[in-house]
């Protein structure tokens, strides 16, 4: 009842809202003699400051001075690229960001892409809200999401570099390992993981500790809600993104009460540039998407609770996912000094883990005073990392002696821990899937066009 509650909640502030807003413009209208009075630059910040807080945040837009195209597309998923097709950007090396599907969209990378502008062909993936996605589209769960990154790195390559921010960092590791262990021709060239939680019992955060304290059938009993009525995706499970906005600023709730009242103050004073600033970025941060059900719950079960990836125990359609299957796809590792999402060392064990990969294929960097946002924008991101990372990438196109001899390491012991309770119970079998190297790219009657347009 909760997501029903919330949608009626906002439709009854309606009224309110445009009234605020009419107020606003009696206060700032010029030939409204009341508006020189001291008390209505003071009333017109109030109003906003409502307004804002009580408004739902449509999806932003890149807004970079480039024009965009979608080159691929599925329900969950579509594939950005910037830039009008030419001889120069073909040129240019291929960089495929993947965006983490943790509730804000794929726009939060802005700053990632447009520092990547002059250098590459840059593609993101842009994800759907599960909100918009109609039930017959079907499940969406971390398998599937395995599935997506394979496709992509398959349509989009040769020669292609991947850069993972954050959560995306295990569904692609585990797509390189799946194709790596199929021999796969189209393996990404490299790989850039950004603060992303491959083994989270390293260094754990308190977002670590509480998804281990909680157990996963607390999630399953608080986070999870049917999307009401009047949305396309209208009967679909899915932990939904207010929820997750919450969650969000409940981390840091004294710096955005603090960020709020410097608002309504540079309102009141007139201080056009630092409101407009503070605008920018809560529009952005403001703006969620739904997740799948199934996605979240998984995610949580076996990266954070079970964390299957470092044990060795993460199965794809009941193919096991051993990184010791990496030996081509060069890796690099980036952690903030001051991540409190990700913490150190979490990021690097995929380094640890790829045991057959050639220790010149490898790269980590640990970036002094960096927070989980400064690893992959800010000054920070463009003054010391993207060097790094540029260099890391054209360093992958040479060939590197392999090492003399596989190391085939055995999975860990794993109690697999039930959505009631940790209890030793064999892993549930799931069918396997022939896979068909290349998919290929052909648009099929009825389907969703998949072909690829560079």
């Amino acid at each position: 009842m909760l997501y029903p509650l919330y949608e009626a909640g906002h439709l009854m502030l309606a009224p309110m809202r445009l009234a605020a807003e009419a107020t606003k413009l009696a206060c700032e209208n010029p030939f409204n003699p009341f508006a020189y009075a001291p008390q209505s630059r003071t009333m017109a910040a109030g109003c906003e400051m409502f307004e804002r807080a009580t408004r739902v945040y449509a999806k932003p837009a890149f807004g970079l001075d480039v024009p965009e195209r979608v080159v691929w597309e599925r329900p969950f998923c579509r594939v950005v690229a910037f830039g009008e097709p030419s001889a120069e950007l073909e040129a240019k090396p291929k960089l495929l960001i993947v965006a983490p599907m943790s509730g804000h969209y794929a726009t939060l990378l802005r700053g990632t892409v447009e520092t990547f502008l002059p250098s590459h062909q840059v593609f993101i993936t842009d994800w759907s809200d599960a909100r918009q996605v109609p039930a017959s589209a079907g499940r969406f769960g971390l398998d599937d999401y395995i599935d997506t990154c394979i496709a992509l790195f398959a349509a989009l390559g040769p020669d292609l570099h991947v850069a993972a921010v954050c959560q995306p960092s295990v569904p692609v590791l585990a797509a390189i390992a799946r194709m790596e262990a199929e021999d796969h021709p189209l393996v990404p060239r490299s790989a850039v993981l950004m603060g992303g939680p491959v083994d989270t019992r390293r260094s754990p955060t308190a977002v670590n500790l509480m998804a281990e304290e909680k157990g996963f059938a607390w999630f399953e009993r608080h986070c999870i809600h049917r999307v009401p009525g009047g949305y396309p995706g209208a009967g679909r499970a899915v932990y939904p993104g207010f929820l997750q906005l919450a969650g969000f600023m409940g981390m840091n709730l004294e710096r955005h009460r603090d960020a709020h009242h410097a608002m309504f103050d540079h309102l009141v004073r007139g201080d056009g540039d630092s409101a407009a600033r503070h605008r920018a970025f809560y529009d952005e941060y403001l703006a969620v998407m739904d997740l799948t059900a199934e996605f979240y719950l998984e995610t949580i079960e076996r990266v954070f609770i079970s964390h299957d990836l470092p044990r060795g125990t993460l199965r794809h359609r009941g193919e096991r996912v051993d990184l010791g299957a990496i030996r081509r796809c060069h890796l690099m590792a980036v952690e903030g000094e001051k991540d409190d999402i990700t913490g150190l060392g979490q990021t690097k064990a995929a380094l640890d883990l790829a045991v057959n990969l050639p220790e010149a294929a490898k790269t980590y960097h640990m970036q002094p005073g960096a927070g989980h946002y400064g690893i992959f924008n800010g000054s920070r991101f463009r003054q010391d990392i993207v060097p790094l990372v540029c260099s890391f990438m054209e360093r992958s196109l040479r060939p590197v002696a392999p090492r003399p001899a596989p190391v085939v390491p055995a999975p860990e012991p794993n109690p697999i821990i039930l959505r009631h309770g940790p209890i030793m119970q064999p892993p549930r079998a799931t069918p396997a899937r022939a896979i068909v190297w290349p998919e290929p790219l052909v648009d099929r009657p009825g389907a969703i066009p998949q072909r690829i347009a560079l």
